[in-house]
């Protein structure tokens, strides 16, 4: 069950990142940009926690979840250093991730050849 709830969270964030395309004048970087402010908002309000719980992967592997990473840390980095943690804990809490990016990136350039997209 766990499996559908998590395809049926993360289709719905597809679908509506797809309208939003469609229908509006919104580029692709303003959407991402958008995902990631709701994924904060929805962590600050609370209702993050309990979306993520009931879809599982559905809900924290999109932008959505980065931004809720992004807000757990800052809120986890406030607690331990004071202010100055609002400003470092997102970076901290998603250092991983980023990092692993970004190496598999840099080893899928140095493995394949880039050809013209014309």
């Amino acid at each position: 069950m766990q499996l559908i709830r998590a395809f049926v969270v993360g289709g719905a964030l597809c679908v509506i990142g797809q309208l939003l395309l469609d229908y509006t004048g919104l580029t692709p970087a303003r959407i991402l940009t958008g995902f990631v402010v709701a994924g904060v908002a929805l962590s600050a309000l609370g209702l993050y926690g309990p979306l993520a719980d009931f879809a599982g992967a559905g809900a924290t592997v999109p932008l959505l979840g980065f931004g809720h990473l992004l807000a757990q840390g800052a809120v986890e980095a406030v607690e331990e250093k004071g202010l100055l943690g609002a400003l470092t804990g997102g970076f901290t809490a998603a250092a991983g991730g980023v990092t692993a990016s970004l190496v598999c990136g840099f080893l899928a350039a140095l493995f394949s050849r880039s050809r013209d997209q014309s």
